[in-house]
């Protein structure tokens, strides 16, 4: 009992045991999420309000005449490495003992690589699609360097997400070669590959998010039970997303594609029998709710595409593919971005007005782009609306958690 107990301690406090002793820190240099919260959120907010100029006709970026590839690219790698960042960052000094925390000077370098990558991108039509390539890859490189200890783990513990990040590195490099001339495959179905690879990276990170999060919030409240992400459920939800995305790559045109996203939908939809425990009920707790709102949503998007395909002849499997990016994808990283804000600078997971505000709006902002295909005489205002709405999550997030990325861990540890 006093041997295991110890272990919790140790692995508790990882980050702690082998903080770097480097004199004169910064406190939102203290530990790899704090300067990524801080610059993603306003960036999430800046570009989504881009974007919706740029559709609007009010402000003129041509990114190569093909504004609508370059804005998938965006939202989905542009935001990846910063996400990726702040959770190989924060999450591998806790997994591994031994593991020295990102911090300082090195954190700042790192932080500068992807500013370089977002402003490469917005200024593609000068400084060209190498360039930003260059800035990117580089990028993700450097978190699959970060991340080596968890690909060469002898137990490949994590090494998965290790294996999703070289096959994302293998895929935007793919797409980069296709938007400079050098690979004839079209560059938007390299993207939707891309969003499979991503969904399934999101798969296994909630796992362990979830792993974190929905005990710690047991523990505080007094719940007597444990909670435990099965492999076996994930590992469906995976393979099915993969299945549906290689059909979609090399057999679009088939109707066996539109029954793929039905069972993609229904074996994501599948990992939140993960919350019913066996003695006790978590599933109306706030955090509970909100992460299962992020399989809820993604599974809706499998569902509807594969609808759509079986029904209309893919028609309007775009706006129904907002419901896994807008929705799905956007909503993981908020989540992230809550959770980390709490448990990471030392405080307990709350739930409030804000925190419930922060995830209605964008359900409701994905729910309203995703309803143009049945209502498209109202598809510019939906469109507007839905863009402008999704951001004020992100601003109630700098309302509520900038002051605890600014400042020491409440509780006093290094980090």
């Amino acid at each position: 009992m006093n041997t295991k107990e110890k272990e919790q301690v140790l692995h508790a406090t990882n980050h702690y045991l082998y903080y770097p002793d480097e004199p004169n820190v910064p406190t939102y240099l203290a530990y790899g999420f704090r300067p990524v919260f801080l610059l993603l959120a306003p960036y999430m907010i800046l570009s989504m309000l881009l974007w919706g100029l740029i559709y609007g006709g009010v402000l003129n970026i041509p990114f190569m005449q093909n504004i609508l590839v370059w804005h998938v690219y965006e939202m989905l790698f542009g935001i990846l490495t910063a996400g990726v960042l702040a959770f190989l960052t924060t999450g591998l000094p806790e997994l591994f003992p031994g593991f020295v925390p990102l911090i300082g000077q090195k954190l700042k370098n790192v932080m500068l690589l992807w500013i370089a990558g977002r402003v490469s991108f917005w200024f593609i039509d000068i400084t060209g699609v190498y360039v930003a390539a260059f800035f990117n890859l580089a990028m993700l490189v450097w978190l699959l360097w970060f991340a080596r200890m968890a690909v060469l783990d002898k137990l490949q513990r994590h090494a998965s997400l290790g294996y999703a990040l070289v096959a994302l590195l293998v895929i935007e490099i793919w797409f980069f070669a296709a938007m400079a001339g050098h690979a004839q495959t079209d560059p938007m179905d390299i993207l939707k590959v891309g969003l499979g690879g991503h969904v399934v990276l999101i798969l296994l990170a909630l796992r362990r998010v979830n792993m974190e999060a929905v005990n710690e919030l047991m523990e505080d409240k007094g719940i007597d039970d444990v909670y435990v992400a099965r492999p076996p459920l994930t590992n469906l939800a995976i393979f099915t997303v993969m299945l549906f995305t290689l059909v979609e790559f090399l057999y679009p045109a088939n109707s066996a594609l539109g029954w793929l996203g039905l069972a993609a939908g229904a074996a994501i939809l599948a990992v939140t029998s993960d919350y019913i425990l066996k003695d006790k009920v978590i599933i109306n707790q706030p955090y509970v709710i909100y992460l299962g709102l992020i399989f809820v949503m993604m599974a809706a998007g499998y569902a509807f595409m594969g609808w759509d395909i079986l029904v209309n002849g893919a028609v309007n499997t775009s706006g129904f593919r907002h419901l896994i990016t807008s929705g799905g994808y956007g909503l993981a990283y908020l989540m992230v971005m809550m959770i980390v804000g709490w448990i990471h600078t030392g405080r307990h997971l709350t739930s409030n007005i804000y925190t419930h505000l922060m995830v209605s709006l964008l359900v409701l902002a994905t729910l309203m782009r995703s309803a143009i295909p049945f209502y498209p005489e109202h598809a510019q205002t939906l469109y507007m609306l839905s863009a402008i709405l999704w951001t004020v999550p992100f601003m109630l997030y700098i309302k509520v958690f900038f002051g605890y990325l600014k400042a020491p861990r409440a509780d006093g540890i290094k980090g």
